[in-house]
């Protein structure tokens, strides 16, 4: 019998499949919650139905679904209206999940092979940030993340962006919470990094720092730091978009780009592994 999770998050949808054995990403849904949050503060009704009819689509039993970010935000009557929804629908029970265990869930699943490294977990509505060394020691969560800087600079889900890559590094810089620590590796977690990385068209190469079937390739800071630049502006996401499935992932992708430059610089790391680890490496 497969586990199924379904991963709810502030922009994203993503159903990871376990079989026992291996761990397997089925697909990831744009469902954009945060977005249109803000546009009568409150979940869109056309967003929770489409959730449902999403989950209600998987034909497994062991199914567990979770939200992360913007679920956090929501209490009192909305809350307690959305559960009782989502359960009478379903049949199943929607977790909310703290961003500490969101982030412990997937700082586990990324540090297996290695002793020390800086894990990021960015998101749509929060990114995570903790520092391991056998071990997390320090822990950053910040509640904000990717569609927050779109909203501030929409530009970047263009075909090519016109703001300035350094521009969203200082908006960046200037709001976020990083561990006071120096690192080499900086490992991407959280989902789509890796996906990004073969499908971006930066270059990458096979990770020799540590074997992990999960984290199979790595950049160097500066190739990653040349190719973000050229990401702005000189890749075509209209191109990139056109032979995808799911086009309006890559919208936030020049805003996840910065963050990932942003907080490198911070730590002087020298090599960026982007991984398409997600909470369900932890939970399983």
């Amino acid at each position: 019998m497969k586990k199924i999770v379904v991963e709810v998050g502030s922009t994203c949808t993503k159903i990871d499949s376990y079989d026992g054995k291996n761990i397997k990403h089925v697909k990831t849904v744009p469902i954009e919650f945060k977005r249109n949050y803000k546009k009568d503060n409150k979940l869109g009704n056309s967003d929770v139905e489409k959730l449902i009819n999403l989950v209600n689509s998987i034909d497994e039993e062991d199914v567990f679904v979770c939200g992360t970010s913007i679920f956090r935000q929501i209490d009192g009557k909305e809350k307690e209206e959305f559960l009782s929804k989502f359960k009478n629908e379903t049949g199943r029970k929607f977790n909310i999940i703290s961003q500490e265990d969101e982030n412990i869930y997937t700082v586990k699943g990324a540090t297996k092979h290695v002793k020390e490294a800086l894990v990021f977990v960015g998101g749509g509505g929060s990114t995570e940030i903790s520092y391991f060394n056998f071990g997390i020691k320090d822990m950053k969560n910040n509640k904000f993340g990717v569609m927050d800087i779109l909203n501030v600079f929409p530009d970047l889900s263009n075909d090519i962006a016109t703001t300035s890559l350094d521009t969203v590094m200082d908006y960046i810089r200037e709001r976020i919470e990083i561990p006071n620590v120096k690192t080499d590796i900086m490992i991407l977690a959280g989902g789509g990094h890796e996906f990004f990385a073969r499908e971006s068209g930066i270059r990458y190469k096979k990770n020799t720092l540590f074997d992990d079937p999960n984290e199979n390739i790595m950049m160097d800071i500066k190739t990653r730091i040349e190719d973000t630049r050229k990401y702005y502006t000189q890749i075509s996401l209209d191109e990139i978009r056109k032979r995808v499935d799911e086009p309006a992932w890559w919208n936030a992708t020049r805003a996840m780009c910065a963050f990932v430059l942003v907080v490198a610089e911070k730590i002087g790391a020298k090599y960026i592994i982007p991984t398409d680890i997600s909470m369900i490496y932890g939970i399983i």
